[in-house]
């Protein structure tokens, strides 16, 4: 990058310390306003920055604002950030001074012979790795802008203290945060937490958990579309169709390694502890509950590849922060697979999984925004996270980082990343507000065979143990559903709308030749609705496009005297008068095309 780059937005590390230094002037402007709040975490993150603060009362819009109102202000002071260094005890003491309990929690959590690094601006002083700009000088006032309060456990964990986090965005130039201003508005219109209750396709009830939506007709009806066709399309790709137990034992979990490196993340039934007694859990995944199907009896080198797919309803015990709409809940439905192969069937059947993967995010219209993360293990992770010895890992990760290579796959390395057990493809999305998820996954495992005691003759009357291939082709269905509203808000392919055609005659005589002609579209498998109410037609148009439906089909005298329809497109308005036939070989072409407009 050259140097006069260097120093710009268009530098990402750049632009990551212009947000931290934000943080921090976040953190002064509340101690100066409100001495009595306790700091505790305040870093930049992907778009913007974030400070969590434990508050004895809420902060409210107003209170908000004032703290904009003083950050100005101290960019205005031009204070500089100066570092320094203090071993460990004397850190303590300073921050046990300052009466800022979290900050001593994290010292106390680092090496004895530590130096620890802070960072003053003016009276404020931070606990801080850095690094930051030398002046809050060279933060644009009015160009920052706070714009979420949440709340926020503790390191993450639920059973901490809960904090506010207050979340804010700044940029160089005022005209810069009015255009992202302008950009959030308009995502909060797409926000499918929004749009997707507002349009009745899912709905959330206390009594009921956070994490467990309950998806509505319309909901329900776009994933039964979805499932149908991804089954249909892996029933031509070679895929055998199975169906296993929601639940298992523990002894199955146990040997695949979940019980182990998993169990945080599972919901038990029994005491996990008490081995005198059955204890079960819901399964997080299906791939133990698949290995069944290949272990049912002995096997030959001509039964692989076995290509395993199922429509999979799966449960994990996600922290309660973490859940958001349909992309982050507690049961979910995963177009899930794993093929049984050879090892030197590996590449070719690796290239397949991601061709479905792209084919089925490519029809529905999400492929375009898609990245790629090559997802490897972290040797030194601390928590023994990994199944599998170095040696292992280094050989899965290269076969697959050649398997990338060849198919000229162009991804980012994500360290920490992997399943426990191999490494993976993940193909990220980003909803509106730029938050990234996995929509879908395909992992390497040459170890899980093993542990299950997986075996095929080979050519040679040898037994050998396959690998195995974990993937995905279009992901979980409801998080799938969420992108789908955000992405064309909520006006969805014709193809996969929950409701296709709607309907409206003019007067009530126009009902009956409505009904026959609805009947007539529906034993062609089309989605089809006749509004009968009592009102004027303007107002059937306008609820109707306010509901995303795709086409309307206003039907008057004229149309009943000529046998013909009128019907309107919700983004092209009007389409003139046509046969009934003319108009079903119009929606057929639309359907079967899977047209995304």
């Amino acid at each position: 990058m050259s140097d006069e780059n260097k120093y710009t937005f268009e530098n990402p590390e750049y632009r990551k310390t212009y947000w931290h230094t934000c943080s921090h002037i976040l953190a002064q402007a509340v101690k100066r306003l409100y001495p009595e709040v306790k700091l505790a975490i305040g870093p930049s993150i992907d778009e913007g920055f974030y400070y969590d603060l434990d508050s004895p009362f809420p902060f409210t819009p107003e209170i908000l604002e004032s703290i904009e109102a003083e950050m100005r202000k101290i960019c205005k002071e031009k204070l500089p950030l100066e570092r320094f260094e203090l071993p460990r005890e004397e850190a303590i003491k300073f921050m046990e001074e300052k009466d800022e309990p979290f900050k001593v929690e994290l010292i106390n959590d680092l090496p004895e012979d530590a130096h620890i690094s802070f960072y003053k601006q003016g009276e404020f002083t931070d606990l801080c790795a850095g690094p930051h700009v030398d002046s809050t000088g060279r933060i644009k006032g009015n160009a920052i802008k706070l714009t979420a309060c949440n709340a926020a456990y503790w390191r993450g964990d639920s059973s901490r203290k809960q904090l506010q986090r207050i979340y804010g965005i700044a940029f160089p130039k005022k005209d810069e945060l009015d255009a992202y201003l302008k950009e959030r508005e308009e995502a909060l219109k797409r926000d499918h937490n929004k749009l997707g209750r507002e349009l009745e396709y899912f709905t959330t009830v206390d009594c009921i958990g956070q994490g467990l939506p309950i998806l509505l007709p319309k909901g329900a009806r776009v994933i039964q579309t979805l499932q149908r066709w991804v089954e249909d399309e892996e029933q031509k790709r070679g895929y055998l169709l199975t169906k296993t137990p929601y639940m298992a034992k523990r002894e199955l979990y146990k040997i695949s390694g979940h019980w182990d490196h998993y169990l945080d993340g599972m919901f038990v039934l029994g005491d996990p502890d008490d081995y005198s007694k059955e204890c079960f859990a819901l399964r997080p995944m299906t791939c133990p509950f698949q290995y069944q199907v290949f272990l049912n009896r002995g096997r030959s080198y001509r039964d692989l590849p076995m290509r395993l797919g199922e429509t999979s309803t799966l449960f994990r015990n996600e922290d309660s922060g973490e859940m958001h709409g349909l992309i982050r809940v507690r049961q979910f439905t995963i177009s899930e697979g794993h093929l049984i192969l050879r090892p030197e069937q590996l590449e070719e059947e690796f290239k397949g999984c991601l061709d479905l993967a792209k084919y089925c995010l490519g029809t529905v219209g999400l492929l375009d925004k898609c990245t790629f993360r090559f997802s490897q293990w972290d040797p030194t992770n601390p928590n023994n996270k990994y199944e599998g010895t170095p040696e292992q890992w280094d050989e899965a990760q290269r076969v697959m980082g050649q398997i990338l290579d060849d198919l000229g796959v162009k991804y980012t390395i994500g360290i920490d990343e992997a399943a426990f057990y191999g490494p993976k493809l993940d193909i990220q999305y980003k909803n509106v507000f730029g938050k990234e998820d996995t929509l879908v996954t395909i992992q390497i495992d040459m170890l899980l065979a093993k542990q299950f005691g997986m075996e095929y003759v080979d050519v040679d009357g040898q037994k050998k143990t396959p690998y195995i291939i974990h993937r995905t082709s279009l992901g979980c269905y409801e998080r799938t559903l969420a992108y789908l509203i955000e992405e064309y808000a909520g006006a969805l392919p014709t193809w996969m709308a929950p409701e296709q055609v709607r309907f409206l005659p003019v007067t009530d005589r126009a009902a009956d030749y409505c009904a026959e002609k609805a009947k007539a579209l529906e034993a062609l498998g089309y989605r089809v609705t006749v509004d009968y109410r009592n009102e004027k037609i303007g107002k059937k148009i306008r609820e109707a496009q306010i509901e995303k439906v795709p086409y309307m089909l206003v039907v008057g005298d004229r149309d009943m005297e000529n046998g013909t329809v009128s019907p309107r497109h919700r983004a092209d308005g009007d389409l003139g008068a046509m046969s009934m036939e003319a108009f079903t070989a119009l929606l057929k072409d639309v359907v079967d095309s899977k047209a995304k407009k």
